[in-house]
């Protein structure tokens, strides 16, 4: 279907669309196979000037909006969701900065990121503390002119292999949620190192590593925002995050279709291709139907993101529910139209299918997603 796009937003797209074809499929199951971080792809996604799509012109980036990067993680998806998370973990993790860092901060960080020259990472999530942000222990402490870190982040995409981490620790644990600040920590901060790469299901080529902060001592002036208003960013950047997350689901539930439609027009079955059967034809059709139904809701999410910035949590969780469990839904049926070939390695709708599942879980699960549109249809009828 036709979307409009703006030739500036048909130019991410192809140029999104040719780092797919030409740089990504070929590789992704070894990269998949050897859980081996996409190091030379990201460096040609910056060469390709992708990095700089989500930041402002003064800082030397393309100042887009939701929409724009939402374009670019679904053509990338299309080749690897594990490549497209580790470009969209970078935007995830700079986004506090964007959002509420001092001129500073920002003037330090972001002309490097918009380079790709560094990666960002979002440390938010520990062992306590996933679907309840709130329940987070890393403390911040003030000792003359450096805060002092301690606590551990857990499954911190980008982990090891990021410059820039934006951490969320209480600098007044008395206050709970009311007491957490955003700090940024470097790789080579005194005090910060990272634990084991976790071997997980999908997204493989995505690195996954623990945030250890033992007496992590960083400059004065690498608090992000005021001191006590941490999770109102975090939550900022959850809701112009998710659309992203929704855009990768369009991309592998895109990528899925696609296999499943070659393949079931080459099957022969009983003297003829098995895309000639009704059973078939109204599987294809529901994934398609499914697929396009996702994608409008996803680019109607970023859009009104992008134009109404202060109310945008029930449309940021609508999508990424929607498209996230549509592309589990959809990758399924596509190993179900591949049949026993759709369960082996060789081809690469097992590898989609085993990549979905962390689209329902990460950034916040999709029970909770459903949770907080509950609450802001609650307030709406008030």
């Amino acid at each position: 279907m036709e979307y409009f796009l703006t030739e500036e937003q048909q130019m991410i797209v192809d140029t999104a669309r040719e780092i797919t074809n030409e740089k990504i499929i070929p590789v992704r199951a070894e990269l998949d196979e050897n859980n081996q971080f996409p190091r030379e792809i990201l460096e040609d996604i910056a060469k390709a000037d992708l990095f700089s799509i989500f930041v402002p012109e003064e800082y030397g980036g393309f100042g887009g909006g939701c929409f724009d990067i939402a374009l670019a993680m679904e053509e990338l998806s299309r080749g690897c969701v594990g490549v497209a998370t580790s470009f969209a973990a970078s935007a995830l993790g700079i986004f506090p900065v964007l959002i509420a860092g001092s001129e500073e901060l920002k003037e330090q960080y972001l002309p490097s990121i918009a380079s790709g020259e560094r990666w960002a990472a979002f440390g938010l999530t520990e062992a306590n503390a996933g679907s309840d942000a709130s329940g987070i222990q890393t403390t911040a402490v003030l000792d003359g002119d450096e805060w002092v870190l301690n606590g551990t982040k857990q499954w911190i995409t980008n982990g090891g292999e990021a410059e820039i981490y934006t951490i969320v620790a209480l600098t007044d644990p008395q206050k709970g949620a009311r007491g957490a600040s955003i700090f940024v920590v470097e790789d080579g901060d005194p005090g910060f190192s990272y634990g084991k790469k976790e071997d997980k299901m999908g997204i493989r080529s995505s690195a996954t590593r623990e945030l250890i902060l033992k007496d992590c001592r960083i400059p004065k002036n690498r608090l992000v925002g005021r001191k006590g208003t941490g999770f109102i960013t975090v939550m900022k950047t959850l809701d112009i995050s998710r659309p992203g997350i929704a855009a990768l689901g369009i991309g592998l539930a895109q990528a899925a279709l696609d296999e499943a439609v070659v393949y079931s027009k080459q099957r022969v079955q009983f003297g003829k291709p098995i895309v000639s059967f009704q059973a078939v034809q109204h599987m294809l059709a529901d994934m398609a139907i499914q697929l396009e139904a996702g994608r409008a809701l996803v680019y109607a999410a970023a859009r009104h993101i992008d134009n109404n910035p202060k109310n945008m949590s029930k449309a940021s969780s609508m999508c990424k529910v929607f498209a996230t469990d549509m592309a589990m839904k959809v990758t399924t049926d596509a190993v179900q139209v591949l049949g026993g070939y759709g369960y082996m390695k060789e081809y690469p709708v097992e590898k989609m299918m085993r990549d979905a599942k962390i689209l329902q879980i990460y950034e916040g699960t999709n029970q909770i997603q459903r949770n907080v549109v509950g609450q802001e249809l609650n307030k709406e009828y008030s």
